[in-house]
């Protein structure tokens, strides 16, 4: 893989690591839960970090600092999709149970792909990226499962109308287009 379509992907992943840090501080206000603000206010800055890594690893390979490129339309059209939906706990259901575990699947796809001796730097910032968004999901997973919060429990949506669908969704849209690929 060349420095420019490592290049490519970085900025990409950043693009979206931004896009998801945007979008919960979006969802903080109309979240009626305290402690679902909580937790989204430390995952936005956990989306921060892993977007500054990112950035500087962009610099790195010969493109501006912080250097984002969009995902391909399929991907961004699925974000949009998550990003408007109304109700807290679907949202929060479908962020925590399919958009980020889609993203953990496209970087692990990025690691199996590219050279761990020859993009080392990229491996690193990625595999750290990958141990904070396990720690949202498991936040997450905690914070739902709280006895205090039988009302939040109660309005989740079942994994099968929801979640599924979000992961399969995030899994098969492509992140860039396939010239990439080349």
């Amino acid at each position: 893989m060349s420095v420019k379509i490592r290049a490519e992907y970085i900025g990409t992943f950043r693009w979206i690591e931004v896009y998801l840090m945007e979008t919960i501080a979006g969802w903080i206000a109309s979240t009626p839960e305290m402690e679902a603000k909580v937790v989204l206010g430390r995952h936005v800055w956990q989306s921060a970090q892993n977007a500054d890594a990112l950035g500087k690893r962009a610099f790195e390979l010969r493109k501006p600092l912080h250097y984002s490129v969009a995902p391909s339309t399929e991907y961004q059209a699925f974000l949009e999709r998550i990003r408007s939906i109304e109700a807290a706990s679907d949202r929060l259901a479908g962020f925590y149970k399919g958009v980020l575990p889609g993203l953990v699947k496209k970087y692990q796809a990025y690691l199996a792909w590219t050279n761990p001796l020859m993009d080392e730097p990229s491996v690193i910032i990625i595999k750290n990226n990958l141990a904070g968004i396990n720690r949202m999901v498991d936040e997450f997973n905690t914070f739902a499962a709280s006895p205090d919060l039988g009302s939040f429990q109660n309005s989740l949506p079942s994994e099968t109308d929801t979640y599924e669908a979000f992961l399969a969704a995030a899994t098969q849209a492509e992140l860039i287009g396939d010239t990439a690929h080349s």
